[in-house]
């Protein structure tokens, strides 16, 4: 993680310049998908707790760590403690089983948007507990490998209505928000609607068909710094943006 901030990042103008277009694409997404303001995620990996007060400071609260130690750490941080006491925690990485317990005691964590597997589901069920009230739930999401990737995490598409009803019946802990995607990266809209993002509406709609749902209460998190806007378009209702506010993170062999 970078100790220093970069004098030449402008917090304020990034998270400015990302609500604008937000509001943009939302006046040109179709009437007919469900009107919910979308909801940004900063994420910060990689990035000084110092950004992070920086982009609070400016009015963000919800921020997104691809790394539970990462996550752990900066949730814990003694200056973000002390400055940004309504922060929103996001984990948008793979979760280890292993790494629950890390993840579950950061202060502020408010959702697991990468849920995959019963298994996870029910051990992050039985172990929430530990760190909350029982009134309040762990928010999560189910995660769909929408591009059928070796590489990425998450359920294929036909196994959504089963993961989502073991949650809903089986884990009382947990509240279902929503179904979230990483797609293919790269994607050139001049092709068309972006495939990923149309499946995972597509899910949403299957979903909310089968196990009876309101689907103006199911999310979508998709979209990132290169087609959120795209995603919004589609249906976004949570998208997850680093660069463009928090400036290019280094390459990954550096």
């Amino acid at each position: 993680m970078s100790s220093e901030s970069d004098p030449e990042i402008d917090i304020m103008f990034g998270l400015k310049n990302v609500l604008t277009k937000i509001e943009a694409a939302v006046g040109r997404r179709n009437k007919d998908l469900p009107q919910v303001i979308p909801r940004l995620v900063a994420v910060s990996k990689i990035k000084p707790a110092s950004l992070i007060i920086q982009a609070y400071e400016a009015g963000q609260r919800d921020f997104g760590e691809n790394y539970v130690n990462e996550l752990a750490e900066k949730a814990s941080d003694p200056s973000i403690l002390d400055k940004c006491k309504d922060i929103k925690w996001h984990f948008i990485g793979h979760l280890q089983t292993n790494k629950i317990n890390k993840l579950l005691g950061s202060p502020g964590l408010f959702m697991v948007q990468t849920v995959d597997s019963e298994k996870l589901a029910e051990n992050l069920n039985k172990q929430w507990l530990k760190y909350r009230k029982e009134e309040e739930k762990l928010k999560v999401m189910i995660q769909i490998n929408t591009s059928n990737e070796e590489a990425k995490n998450g359920i294929h598409p036909s196994e959504t209505t089963k993961l989502v009803e073991y949650v809903l019946k089986n884990c009382p802990n947990l509240d279902f928000q929503g179904l979230m995607t990483i797609g293919q990266y790269d994607y050139d809209v001049s092709k068309g609607p972006n495939p990923d993002f149309l499946t995972l509406s597509k899910c949403r709609q299957e979903l909310c068909e089968n196990l009876n749902l309101d689907i103006n209460k199911v999310e979508l998190s998709m979209g990132m710094s290169s087609d959120f806007e795209h995603a919004i378009e589609l249906g976004a209702t949570t998208v997850r943006v680093g660069s463009v506010i928090f400036g290019a993170r280094p390459p990954k062999n550096k």
